[in-house]
């Protein structure tokens, strides 16, 4: 069995860290926690619909559509999990979900239709938020340390994710995004949107 933190999730076997949540919290310690586990998971619907929109249109490309997938099928996998962690600690989902899979689609669909440069450019800005709020979230979650065995594990799950998500930026850097047409204006576009994404995610 894999030794990282997801795969207690995806392989089992399952115990108290992977199938209870604590009780007892704060309404505070509650928020962080809902927070958290319902802006993820919004976010890597929005991700894996991101990725759809670009293999829509360099699925045959030979060298951008394998990374595309490749890069889809991690996000994937993050989805399982965070699906299995809104169920464990009883998280609603955001009420955006079905405008995460729109935009995620359209953001996606219209940076590849610029190039491959813009798809890698969209990549690399979307994991630079990413990766600083997964950075923000951590830091939030040691407010509730300790509480329950299913904080670390989730804290171990959120730096794995984080990990991944900058590999994907780094990815997006060494196959040109840089390059991208605009590449400023896109990437402050695009970063723009997903901070306001996540911020109307943890309300609503």
């Amino acid at each position: 069995m894999s030794s990282l933190a997801s795969a207690r999730y995806l392989q089992g076997p399952q115990d108290a860290a992977t199938t209870e949540s604590p009780r007892g919290l704060t309404a505070e310690q509650k928020e962080i926690l809902d927070a958290a586990i319902r802006v993820d998971q919004a976010g890597e619907v929005a991700a894996n619909w991101i990725y759809k929109g670009q293999l829509a249109v360099l699925g045959r490309d030979p060298k951008a559509g394998p990374l595309i997938q490749e890069m889809w099928d991690q996000e994937k996998k993050h989805l399982a999990v965070m699906d299995k962690l809104q169920q464990q600690h009883d998280v609603r989902p955001t009420i955006l979900t079905e405008v995460a899979k729109i935009a995620g689609y359209g953001l996606g669909f219209a940076t590849a239709m610029m190039g491959k440069e813009a798809a890698m450019a969209c990549t690399e800005a979307v994991e630079t938020v990413i990766g600083e709020h997964y950075d923000d979230q951590l830091r939030d979650l040691k407010q509730i340390e300790g509480v329950h065995s299913s904080i670390p594990l989730l804290q171990q799950v959120i730096t794995e994710f984080r990990d991944d998500e900058l590999e994907h930026l780094d990815t997006a850097v060494e196959n040109h995004s840089q390059r991208a047409p605009h590449h400023a204006l896109l990437t402050t576009i695009v970063e723009g949107g997903c901070q306001i994404a996540i911020q109307l995610c943890k309300r609503f």
